[in-house]
């Protein structure tokens, strides 16, 4: 295996530079893989990224003419590459995978998807010059690599071909980083972690664990002397979260400038406007210069990134763009396609996906040009969860079960969207509410509503996540006792009996809440609970959440700009949760959950309407919830007709 460096800007690559792979797999012949390491692909600003190329060949000749697969990413580009290239090259692919700007190998300064746009626009190019290239480029990858994919689509790059973009970070001012004005933790933890590097336990068998910590650190260290203090900031998240606000120079992110700088200000950062649109992968502010390439979006219903890809990325690039769009959603938590489960849910083996075969049947076809009938693959195939029997399995989850469907668009236009009113008695019915008093609470700050499951992805290090009983454990360190979070007084509750029917929920999830607060500013949070009844397993049942949301009180008009409340007045808050598909079963209850915290899945609102991340002190917020008829708050669940919910189920996804 080649590991010197080329220290030239572009070059091709020399079939007599390269030496065959060990572990060549016989069985996905007729190609060998030849390897060439650490090329140093310069940007156009001279920047040199670290590239490393696999090639097809026959008796060490590489073949000439191939389509080439693209993977740009910030976690080490040497780290596990095996599955993509033992899979791809010896069935004819050439594939490229670069550090991105700033990471690893790469030279330059990291700015989050920033520079991934004419960085991976200029990789691009550079492929298409190659004298083995066919011209045609299709890439991969998952979460910051999907928005890397995002970030080239956007600048129209030449020789791009076809996308496969897996929970894919996009749209970063709406979700995902921001949420409604919120701030999600979980990339308080990203970069505490120095992208997740410092948590890296293991890689290939003679790099010794942590080491990419501490190549991370070295990386992103202004003063190298300062990387292992870097590396040990990881093992304290815990600690920093508990502090915030989060303050410049307090913190060994001092010593990495770039990344702290990018924290503190998105932290801070709270209006959606050019800071995020530019960012470099906000597709729904781009659509128009999005490239008309085939695309393959992925992502899971418990996924971090799972509403910017539905809802807003497949839905407004197949409304302008002639190719193929195509959405694929699972039952998964952030990166999970391989699994069956999600957090403590289990849907059984059919859940689970060979990514690897979905992005060959892709590529084969719009790299290669194989009629292999993609062109009549139905636009969307979703898991609708739930149609299991529920039982503790083996590994000690709860049976949600589930089945793959088959669907001509999305959203469902046979859903019919129902108001379900939130009642002062605590009742959630499709009958509108009467004369009531608003239902009043305190929200603590220093006391926060704990996460429990969701679509974050933290697990082990900050919440759990996925689909989790709603009740404290004595292994969370986020909670204070062992009660469920309903028994809490700021979690106000409201559910319908238990369902005389099955009750197929699929699509977009939206809260409108009438309510006010005392402050200022404060949060409100939503979510959407499944409660089981009790059985044999499950003496005391099962409160399953399904999604949630949140809202900062102040970007309740517009995400753009920021506006106080008038302490006392009631206004329509707008909540929407990440989309879902899920039968709640007949003897089960659909249930709301409003407070004003879900932490640390959402920084923590003090009410004192201070500048966002930048406050002294806190405040006991006294908040209200309408619900009467001049203040209907409710939850619009898109239901599928019971006589339609079960066209076109298949048990396996295509």
């Amino acid at each position: 295996m080649v590991s010197g460096f080329v220290t030239a800007g572009l070059v091709a690559i020399n079939s007599a530079q390269v030496t065959r792979a060990q572990a060549r797999p016989e069985a996905l012949a007729p190609f060998d893989i030849l390897i060439h390491r650490h090329v140093m692909v310069a940007a156009r600003d001279g920047v040199r990224l670290a590239t490393d190329i696999y090639l097809p060949a026959r008796n060490g000749v590489v073949a000439t003419r191939v389509p080439a697969i693209v993977e740009r990413t910030p976690y080490n580009k040497d780290r596990g590459p095996e599955a993509l290239v033992n899979f791809f090259v010896p069935r004819g692919y050439a594939l490229v995978l670069q550090d991105v700007r700033g990471r690893y190998r790469s030279e330059g300064r990291w700015r989050p998807i920033t520079d991934d746009g004419q960085d991976g626009a200029d990789l691009l190019k550079w492929i298409a010059e190659q004298p083995w290239s066919s011209g045609k480029v299709g890439m991969v990858g998952t979460s910051y690599a999907g928005a890397t994919q995002h970030a080239v689509g956007i600048t129209n790059a030449p020789a791009l071909a076809a996308l496969v973009p897996v929970d894919a970070m996009s749209d970063p001012g709406y979700f995902g980083v921001r949420h409604n004005g919120a701030f999600e933790l979980r990339w308080l933890n990203w970069i505490l972690t120095l992208g997740n590097a410092s948590g890296m336990s293991a890689g290939p068998a003679e790099v010794s664990p942590g080491i990419y910590g501490q190549l991370a650190g070295l990386r992103a260290a202004k003063d190298p002397s300062a990387g292992p203090a870097l590396t040990a900031m990881g093992d304290r998240v815990r600690e920093f979260v508990k502090a915030l606000p989060l303050r410049p120079g307090t913190t060994p992110l001092k010593f990495a400038p770039d990344y702290e700088t990018w924290l503190i200000e998105a932290m801070r950062h709270g209006d959606n406007d050019a800071f995020w649109a530019d960012m470099g992968s906000s597709v729904i502010d781009h659509v128009a210069r999005y490239q008309d390439v085939p695309v393959m979006h992925l992502t899971g219903w418990y996924d971090s990134w799972g509403a910017q890809v539905a809802n807003l990325n497949y839905v407004e690039l197949s409304k302008v763009k002639k190719q193929k769009q195509r959405l694929i959603v699972g039952p998964w938590t952030h990166g999970g396609q391989g699994t069956s489960f999600s957090g403590n849910a289990e849907f059984g083996p059919t859940a689970a996906l060979n990514m690897n075969e979905q992005r060959l049947r892709w590529f084969e076809r719009w790299l290669k040009g194989v009629d292999n009938g993609v062109e009549g693959d139905t636009p969307v195939r979703i898991f609708v969860m739930g149609s299991g029997e529920p039982y503790k399995t083996k590994e000690g989850r709860l049976f949600v079960g589930g089945v793959w469907r088959d669907e001509r668009e999305w959203p469902l236009s046979r859903a019919v969207n129902t108001d379900y009113f939130l009642h002062a008695d605590g009742t959630l019915s499709t009958k509108t509410p009467g004369e009531a008093p608003p239902t009043r609470y305190d929200f603590d700050p220093r006391r926060p509503v704990p996460t429990i499951g969701g679509n974050v992805s933290s697990e082990g290090v900050l919440m759990l996540r996925g689909g989790q009983d709603q009740r404290c454990t004595t292994d969370n360190w986020l909670c204070p006792d062992t009660l469920p979070l309903s028994a809490r007084p700021d979690v106000v509750v409201f559910q319908t009996p238990p369902l005389d029917r099955d009750v197929e929920v699929t699509g977009r999830l939206i809260v409108k809440l009438w309510a006010s607060s005392d402050g200022p500013d404060t949060d409100f949070t939503a979510k959407l609970v499944d409660v089981y009844p009790p059985n044999g397993d499950y003496p005391a049942g099962v409160d399953l959440n399904v999604g949630d949301s949140i809202v900062r009180a102040r970007y309740r008009d517009s995400l753009k700009t920021s506006k106080p409340l008038e302490p006392g007045k009631p206004y329509e808050f707008t909540i929407e949760m990440y989309p879902t598909s899920l039968v709640f079963r007949r003897g089960h209850r659909i249930r709301v959950d409003i407070s004003s915290s879900n932490f640390p899945r959402f920084d923590v609102n003090p009410n004192t309407g201070e500048p966002l991340n930048e406050q002294r002190r806190s405040r006991v917020a006294v908040n209200s919830i309408y619900h009467d008829p001049l203040h209907p708050s409710r939850i619009t669940l898109p239901i599928i007709p019971a006589t339609e919910a079960k066209a076109s189920e298949s048990s396996s996804p295509r």
